[in-house]
């Protein structure tokens, strides 16, 4: 007997069907990997089978021996399903231990601060994990913040464990330690369900995936029957193939940007690149290599100690973002939902947020008609999913909201547009459209940066390729003269 078996599975919200008649079974020590494109219904499922939503009538959930038609969140609870979120939503001013074994504070009664280690204690050794019960959750890098999640969920006698982009924030090195604690828990009979838009390591950890498509289930398919084209396709209906970038002849082209020895200690030193007009230049490395903050500095956030700046062959200093922004260097950051975006303001909004004073009339009045064109012509061209544009942002898929977030500066018609890590939560087939529009706009003129952990993003999406490792550009490539590998190899090295 299967360990879960959920059959019937429908949801409706305000006559819209969010799911409808998918089926879902996970055997004991199970890896299901959950697939599908943003809002196919992913997360839907999830809360269901955590009791947070409850499904239509006629839902038949069965957890071991038990029945259900639906689940509360304690039932969940009671019967081994834990969820970590992106958010690992912990506790970040108590140490490992509490949070580890936060749960048994209800059960002690009184605090018995060695039963909390015993416990915790207990479940770190479980999968060998490099914890100090002592330490204080903030102060610790998002990959052991990942693992006092997972410990935190064994401690409350986890039979599934649900995953939800568990590597989102992790380094390569970090990301392999992480899929290398699932294949444990898998050994000691504990089921996961793992989602992730990373398919080389849905992969690694799978034995069998479910793929869902606008609600509908597609199919389960066992992991040795799938590849990496075959899942983007079952996800998307459209065939996918890779191609590189044709290569322009950027040598006698316009230079529009350039630094030189930029540095600002503990961050980056001795940066000296530059972007030609219509070129697409990536920034590739490991978390913490120096990427996002010489990004920073660069549309005037943070301040280098020293360093040249040249706009068009002419020497320029940028004090601040909103300089940056006047000489057309625009910036969209890698955290869309708490700095890219108001997630709880409308989808127009955002979009003219960024041109107030071009849509103004004389009198500082904002003119709507003016406005309602702006957002128009941008969702048109960037090809934004949006029923209402009124509606707010956090209603949409992360591929479109990453294309709100893009549309709000080219608003301004930039020189410079600086993308850190533009498909960070965006699934396989989002990825392709937001790279059509990285073309598209280089293809236009524009200047393109874009940061990215993913090699296989650099060397097909690029012109130039530039490594970035503890705070230095260390080598340059191009895609037309190296593999994939090559680059690979030595974002990865082991001096790294």
């Amino acid at each position: 007997m299967s360990f879960i078996s959920m059959r019937n599975i429908n949801k409706t919200f305000n006559g819209v069907k969010a799911l409808n008649e998918i089926e879902l079974s996970l055997n004991y020590g199970e890896a299901l990997c959950l697939a599908g494109q943003n809002g196919c219904g992913k997360s839907t499922l999830i809360k269901i089978l955590s009791g947070v939503y409850q499904p239509d009538q006629g839902a038949e959930i069965q957890i071991g021996a038990s029945q259900y038609n639906k689940l509360t969140p304690e039932e969940s609870i009671n019967k081994g399903i834990q969820v970590i979120y992106q958010d690992l939503s912990l506790f970040p001013n108590l140490s490992v231990a509490e949070n580890i074994a936060m749960n048994a504070y209800r059960q002690l009664g009184w605090v018995n601060s060695q039963k909390i280690r015993e416990i915790a204690q207990q479940a770190i050794d479980s999968i060998n994990a490099d914890l100090n019960l002592d330490d204080i959750v903030e102060n610790l890098p998002i990959a052991r913040q990942q693992l006092v999640a997972i410990c935190r969920a064994l401690a409350q006698n986890a039979k599934l464990l649900i995953m939800d982009e568990p590597t989102a924030s992790l380094t390569a090195k970090e990301v392999n330690h992480l899929l290398d604690v699932v294949i444990k828990l898998k050994s000691k009979g504990i089921s996961i369900i793992f989602v992730s838009h990373r398919l080389k390591e849905v992969m690694t950890v799978s034995d069998s995936i479910l793929v869902l498509k606008d609600g509908n289930m597609v199919g389960k398919y066992p992991i040795k029957e799938m590849n990496e084209k075959r899942l983007a396709f079952l996800m998307s209906g459209v065939e996918i193939n890779k191609v590189r970038l044709n290569l322009p002849e950027f040598s006698q082209s316009q230079t529009v940007l350039e630094v030189k020895n930029l540095t600002l200690p503990d961050q980056y030193q001795n940066i000296h690149f530059s972007v030609k007009k219509g070129e697409i230049v990536s920034l590739v490395g490991l978390l913490g290599a120096g990427r996002t903050e010489l990004c920073l500095s660069l549309f005037g956030i943070t301040q280098p100690t020293s360093g040249e700046y040249y706009l068009n062959g002419e020497p320029t200093k940028i004090n601040n973002n909103r300089e940056a922004i006047a000489k057309g260097i625009v910036y969209v950051s890698e955290d869309r939902m708490n700095i890219g975006l108001i997630m709880q303001e409308s989808i127009h909004h955002n979009i003219i947020s960024t041109i107030f004073k071009r849509i103004a009339n004389p009198f500082g009045i904002i003119q709507a008609h003016k406005a309602r064109q702006y957002t128009h012509q941008l969702i048109q061209s960037l090809k934004i999913k949006v029923s209402d544009p009124d509606l707010p942002v956090n209603t949409l898929s992360g591929g479109n909201a990453q294309r709100v977030s893009i549309a709000k500066w080219l608003a301004i018609n930039p020189k410079v547009i600086i993308l850190d890590s533009p498909t960070i939560g965006v699934d396989f087939a989002n990825k392709e459209g937001i790279f059509q529009i990285i073309q598209s706009l280089a293809e236009q003129g524009m200047s393109v940066i874009f940061v990215t952990d993913e090699i296989e993003e650099a060397y097909y999406y690029s012109h130039r390729v530039l490594v970035m490792r503890k705070g230095e550009i260390i080598a340059e490539f191009m895609p037309s003269n190296c593999t994939e590998q090559d680059i690979e190899e030595l974002v990865y090295e082991k001096s790294a």
